[in-house]
């Protein structure tokens, strides 16, 4: 056997140059989720912006009554949380481990902060008698803000398990995949609240 016959062909060669620089990042099943939840907000967010245009003094007095604050403060948290998973990312593809799985752990934080401030905003809107049908406003207010609570649960969930790999040694420059899959899904979530905090708490 010659070494021409052992040697890669330019092809090759070219695959293995670009094997840890696939794109979009992640497994590609995590894409095709990703894509199906932001169809479901997205039917979610038309829907609310249907029915807004035909009860528009109900929407705009209802929206004085949310906490702008609370929610300008979670999207701070939840843009923030996202730098931290992207630090995250950067750090394992220098074969920093520990210093990845801190950043983790700082995303993971962000979204108990956002979860703690949903938690008092809510309790709130209860104390003070509003739920699901108190009016149209709030059916949409609250359907949607606890939807999306339930992802940026799910969405910790899924760091945390990437935490505890991490801390395990389980990733690495060469081998970070699972890590960008689940870090792609917390970036829709992050996504998701950056377009339904101005639409539900700002848009008049």
């Amino acid at each position: 056997m010659t070494t021409h016959a052992l040697a890669p062909s330019p092809h090759e060669s070219h695959a293995k140059g670009h094997k840890h620089h696939e794109y979009p990042p992640g497994d590609l099943a995590i894409w095709v989720f990703i894509l199906a939840e932001l169809s479901a907000f997205f039917v979610l967010f038309a829907a609310y912006a249907f029915t807004r245009l035909k009860h528009l003094d109900l929407f705009n007095d209802m929206q004085r009554t949310l906490d702008a604050d609370a929610g300008m403060l979670n999207t701070l948290l939840l843009i923030t949380g996202s730098w931290c998973v992207a630090r995250a990312i950067a750090a394992i593809k220098r074969n920093h481990s520990r210093q990845s799985a801190h950043w983790l752990m700082a995303g993971i934080l962000t979204g108990v902060g956002f979860l703690i401030v949903k938690f008092f905003e809510y309790g709130a809107k209860f104390d003070a008698g509003i739920n699901l049908e108190t009016n149209l406003f709030y059916t949409f207010y609250l359907a949607l803000t606890m939807f999306h609570a339930m992802h940026v649960v799910l969405g910790m969930a899924i760091l945390l398990i990437i935490w505890k790999k991490t801390m395990a040694g389980g990733y690495s420059a060469q081998d970070h995949h699972g890590m960008e899959t689940g870090a792609s899904y917390w970036h829709m979530v992050d996504l998701v609240w950056i377009i339904l905090f101005p639409l539900v708490y700002v848009m008049r």
